[in-house]
């Protein structure tokens, strides 16, 4: 089963899907759904509308995310995505298993949704629901630590010991890579921002991808950056779809800057390195120093440049003098959540926690 098996991690901003036994998915696609009013019948209402992947070039005020801060708002778009991966994953006739990673956040009744959808509405054989932050330690071939998974909706700090996550010892921040994204759109293109602009988002996200990173030093960075003369640095600009460029400024550049300093961009506390510290210190006395040396980050914002040395450092110094910390950070860390269910989808531990299409009939008919 496990070779054929379908590994769908949707996040809130992304939705990565594939086989099980790959390197990584291969299929990556923005958590984005739009509605566009059929001709024939253009009402309201979801039925009366077309729903799609993605932004609607012609209809570019029409998008939404299916999944906020980790909690689906949309279970109609959620089950379209989840039937477009199955269609092109399916082989001739036969719908594979699947694992569906799920965000800490979980509720009972979103549980039970996400059950009816895949056995009832995409008919799916048997389905493991697997932890979204216990797949990213699995993915790093450990089983004790302290896993960092900083994605596009949620910061998430989880210490684990044996595979295990310590209970009341973890920690969700509600900031993260869209409030860096917001940062950037409010800060680049100031009273004219316009969260609906294609061309003003896919501005943000080229300069996030290409232009910002973590200083080790905000206040040398900064006047390092200020002291450069205007248009001297090819490193300071970005250039519109347009053809004209613009400078960035050097807190334009550091934005990263907000996981380590929030209130400085006005987001709530803690850091990253604080709800670490605050998380391991939660824990048994024993096993600090055993979790501090295996500090594991993943997620997409641990890709900025400057972001594992920057944490190491801050752990290291400021937060744990007395302990030697290590920060584990692998190539593919924003994949971590589905390497890890690809390795879960070969463990025969975890046959027991699959449940197949007749145990969930059999547990709605009592």
């Amino acid at each position: 089963m496990a070779a054929r098996t379908v590994i769908i991690d949707h996040g809130s901003g992304f939705l990565k899907a594939g086989t099980a036994g790959w390197n990584e998915p291969q299929m990556v696609f923005p958590n984005i759904v739009n509605y566009v009013p059929c001709r024939e019948n253009p009402g309201p209402s979801y039925a009366q509308r077309r729903v799609s992947l993605g932004i609607d070039i012609c209809h570019p005020d029409t998008f939404s995310y299916p999944i906020e801060r980790g909690r689906v708002v949309n279970w109609d778009a959620v089950q379209y995505l989840w039937s477009f991966v199955l269609e092109n994953h399916r082989r001739e006739h036969e719908i594979p298993p699947v694992i569906i990673t799920e965000t800490p956040l979980k509720e009972p009744a979103d549980r039970k949704k996400m059950l009816e959808i895949l056995f009832e509405l995409l008919h799916v054989p048997s389905v493991l629901l697997a932890d979204q932050v216990q797949m990213s330690l699995y993915a790093s071939g450990l089983l004790t630590g302290v896993v960092v998974d900083s994605g596009y909706g949620l910061t998430r700090v989880q210490p684990f010991h044996q595979g295990r996550p310590l209970p009341y010892s973890g920690k969700t921040l509600e900031f993260a890579g869209q409030d860096l994204s917001a940062y950037l759109l409010k800060s680049l293109f100031k009273e004219d921002c316009d969260r609906r602009s294609v061309f003003q988002l896919e501005t943000v996200a080229v300069t996030q991808m290409n232009k910002c990173y973590v200083p080790q030093n905000l206040g040398e960075a900064l006047d390092f950056r200020e002291s450069q003369q205007s248009g001297l640095n090819e490193s300071n600009t970005y250039q519109l779809p347009d053809g004209s460029r613009v400078e960035l400024t050097p807190m334009q550049q550091v934005a990263p800057e907000m996981f380590f300093s929030p209130q400085m961009f006005e987001q709530p506390g803690p850091s990253i390195p604080q709800a670490i510290l605050e998380s391991v210190e939660s824990c048994e006395i024993s096993l600090r120093p055993l979790l501090a040396s295996h500090v594991m980050a993943c997620g997409g914002n641990t890709l900025y440049p400057g972001f594992a040395k920057r944490l190491f450092s801050e752990l290291m110094w400021d937060h744990f003098s007395s302990i030697r910390a290590t920060v584990w950070a692998g190539s593919n860390r924003n994949f971590s959540v589905w390497l890890g269910a690809s390795v879960v989808a070969h463990l025969s531990t975890y046959q027991s926690e699959w449940m197949s299409r007749e145990e969930y009939g059999e547990r709605m008919r009592v």
